[in-house]
């Protein structure tokens, strides 16, 4: 059997999450769960890069946390902290999400394709080849990036909606870039942070992780690419040296 049904309904997180992982152990490679209302911690630490969960409803935070390998697709909205420390694979939401999306994510994949809370992206990291991408397709609370170590963040404003509109962005930021479609006004950039308007090389680059993002949503990709951009990244490997005091 390389596919399951599981209705979630009235289902307590830790039996949901155990069926799930008997089925991966047992050789199924598509799992649709129906019914998803606020079941916490689906697909943590799953492994696996032919899974495909199918998640239909909302399901609690955490989704994907520690994940490495396995395609999350979530047919509505997130609670906190979705792709938490995720390493490899790709969570696909069809809908928004709480604070702290991707928070110290380290490889991967996260598409949200509307908005996102507070400290989305905070403490990423990368290393080496490992590179976490986050996409998100409306706009982002304050303190996006906080504390951004690697990785990658686009905003992209879809429908009409400011992107950036809270200050913090980038607020101790020391490794990373953020890309923001549009301009993005001094007053909402947090310490540390600094901006430039994007290169050609550096458009060059995240068009096809933008393509991607369209493609996972089903969203016309041509003006997001005509776009301007600015980006985001850190003034210092050490924003807050001068807070130190040193014998």
């Amino acid at each position: 059997m390389s596919t399951m049904t599981i209705d979630a309904k009235d289902l307590h997180y830790t039996p949901l999450n155990k069926q799930i992982r008997k089925a991966i152990a047992d050789g199924v490679k598509e799992i649709t769960i129906n019914n998803v209302l606020g079941q916490r911690f689906i697909g943590d630490g799953l492994r696996g890069d032919d899974v495909t969960i199918t998640l239909n409803g909302v399901p609690g935070g955490d989704l994907a946390m520690f994940m490495s390998g396995p395609t999350v697709i979530l047919h509505g909205n997130a609670d906190h902290a979705p792709g938490n420390t995720m390493d490899k694979g790709k969570v696909i939401i069809h809908g928004s999400a709480g604070d702290a999306v991707a928070h110290s994510m380290r490889g991967g994949r996260v598409y949200v394709r509307d908005n996102i809370g507070y400290r989305g992206g905070i403490h990423m990291k990368q290393y080496m080849e490992k590179r976490p991408i986050v996409v998100i397709g409306g706009g982002a609370r304050a303190f996006l990036g906080e504390y951004m170590a690697g990785g990658l963040i686009i905003v992209l404003g879809l429908g009409g909606v400011q992107p950036i509109s809270e200050q913090g962005v980038g607020s101790g930021i020391h490794g990373g870039e953020i890309y923001v479609r549009g301009p993005v006004d001094d007053l909402y950039l947090g310490g540390g942070a600094k901006q430039a308007p994007v290169t050609d090389e550096q458009k060059t680059m995240i068009r096809p992780i933008i393509e991607d993002f369209a493609q996972s949503f089903g969203i016309d990709a041509s003006p997001l690419l005509a776009s301007e951009y600015t980006r985001i990244a850190a003034t210092s490997a050490r924003p807050f040296a001068s807070k130190y005091t040193w014998e």
